[in-house]
């Protein structure tokens, strides 16, 4: 199979990468700047950003899939910066699957695309996207995710939307670097009383959900996307089971040699700050990231777990790797020499 992955270089994107690779397809990978660990593996690597229409959709030709996992998140930052890449990069490729006749699209969405700050259990795809929106990262992807899904069957495109959740992992350079910083710096605090569930999901899961994904959009006799249940639909993606956060996240410092977390403030609480800390930064124009955000504020005192049985029914979908054997490899990062 010749397959093309959007941020190849990425933490996602190289591990769909790797899991291509070892199964012998071929492999083009988009990233923003050259790969030569990717290119070892002998992949075919085109230099190009998602703002770039025309490297984008010259890029897709001669694929089979197309996995679209690039994309900037964020808590902040100007709308017309996550709307270029999230939403115009998607549609680039969406272009880019016509104009060559790709016949299947994988895109990488995320869980927030339906959240409003409210507490999430065991939420199913049926999920309304928001009215309102607590930051622009969300609001760009549900824009990219309704693109994608709209086009699921117009010229022989075959589509849908993979959702993983708080994805970590070895290699991981945001959720856990950022994590640990802050807690290093004194600036991490528990928010709510302590209770809330989560879901998330260990970075070789989620990237065998894509692979699993876009064997499924072939459809039973392999030929009509029309036979897959898989086509237009949109899938949650986690460990499949919630843990509680705040003991998580301790068991997280605990690997890096940090003292479990002692400071705590209401969700409330942490939401006003987080609005006052919008305004602030909003009125004079800062562009470093504010302490608390009111997305922040919902995401950290706020249940959010989902139903992935949908994953499990349609495309086989089963985490892999275990949330105590994904610790137990994390732990051996975080004691290696240089590691965050």
């Amino acid at each position: 199979m010749d397959a093309v992955v959007t941020g190849a270089g990425g933490f996602l994107g190289r591990y769909i990468v790797e899991q291509l690779v070892a199964r012998g397809d071929r492999v083009c990978g988009i990233c923003r700047t050259p790969s030569p660990a990717l290119e070892s593996l002998g992949v075919r690597i085109v230099a190009a950003d998602l703002r770039d229409r025309e490297a984008i959709v010259a890029a897709c030709r001669g694929a089979e899939v197309v996995f679209h996992v690039a994309g900037v998140a964020g808590i902040w930052g100007p709308w017309q910066h996550f709307y270029a890449i999230n939403t115009l990069g998607t549609a680039h490729v969406l272009e880019g699957c016509r104009a060559h006749g790709v016949g299947r699209l994988v895109y990488t969405s995320s869980p927030s695309v339906v959240f409003d700050g409210r507490d999430q259990h065991r939420v199913d795809a049926s999920a309304p996207y928001p009215k309102r929106w607590l930051c622009h990262y969300p609001h760009s992807k549900a824009l990219a995710e309704q693109a994608v899904l709209a086009a699921n069957g117009h010229q022989r495109l075959a589509t849908c939307a993979v959702r993983p959740h708080l994805i970590w992992g070895p290699r991981d350079r945001q959720l856990i670097p950022r994590l640990l910083q802050r807690a290093r710096a004194g600036r991490l605090r528990r928010v709510g009383d302590g209770t809330n569930r989560i879901d998330m999901v260990y970075v070789e899961n989620a990237a065998a959900a894509h692979l699993q994904a876009a064997d499924a959009l072939l459809g039973r006799n392999g030929v009509h996307p029309s036979d897959s249940p898989v086509a237009g639909q949109a899938y949650f993606i986690s460990q499949g089971e919630p843990v509680n956060c705040w003991e998580w996240i301790d068991q997280i410092l605990a690997l890096a040699g940090i003292p479990p977390l002692r400071k705590s403030m209401p969700t409330r609480a942490a939401w006003a700050l987080g609005a006052a800390c919008e305004a602030l930064y909003a009125g004079l124009r800062l562009r470093s990231e504010p302490p608390m955000t009111r997305f922040l504020a919902a995401q950290l005192g706020r249940c959010h777990y989902f139903d992935i049985s949908p994953a499990e029914r349609d495309f086989g979908y089963q985490p892999r790797i275990s949330t105590a054997e994904g610790m137990r490899r994390l732990a051996q990062e975080l004691a290696s020499p240089g590691q965050p």
